[in-house]
């Protein structure tokens, strides 16, 4: 990622490339895979809720994150690119939260009490997991004039919502 950012800078500097660098948190759609971590929260949460999963297990539930929502980052990448003059920006939410707010919230999506679904293992807790410092977005706030308005809980609410409807749809398909 550092060598993308300088490369783009020096392609800028030298070519007079009309290009912007976005340092993006996470960002979250119910497009990713399960091998991301909100995905498999969200989809063991639903198969939980629907009697077909019994627990889940984590990592680290205290690790924290600023998990902002994918759709709103890409109107954020779409206006760093119609500005006059190119910049840098960090796109983020500006708040963190922990994977255990981030789980409570998927559970209670489902009206479901967390502690009593999910197991903690150490052994998948990541050995190198970087804390997840506060992201300063005034710079986009200002220049772009966005703002991020969805916010972790908002993000674990509409990936439950939008898994569920996923699975009605592919259940009305194979019926």
């Amino acid at each position: 990622k550092a060598t993308s950012y300088w490369q783009i800078a020096q392609y800028r500097d030298t070519y007079g490339i009309h290009a912007a660098t976005g340092i993006l948190f996470n960002h979250e759609s119910p497009l990713r895979p399960e091998r991301f971590v909100t995905q498999k929260i969200v989809a063991a949460a639903c198969r939980i809720a629907a009697g077909e999963q019994q627990v889940l297990t984590l990592g680290d539930l205290s690790v924290r994150r600023d998990w902002g929502w994918a759709p709103e980052y890409v109107v954020a990448m779409h206006a760093m690119l119609e500005q006059d003059s190119v910049e840098d920006f960090v796109i983020a939410t500006g708040l963190t939260s922990s994977l255990e707010e981030f789980v409570a919230e998927a559970f209670c999506a489902l009206g479901l009490d967390w502690r009593k679904h999910v197991v903690h293992d150490p052994n998948l807790m990541r050995a190198n997991d970087n804390s997840c410092g506060r992201a300063d977005t005034s710079h986009a706030t200002q220049r772009l004039h966005w703002t991020a308005r969805h916010t972790m809980p908002d993000v674990a609410r509409m990936m439950v919502e939008a898994r569920l409807a996923r699975d009605a749809l592919s259940v009305r398909r194979a019926a």
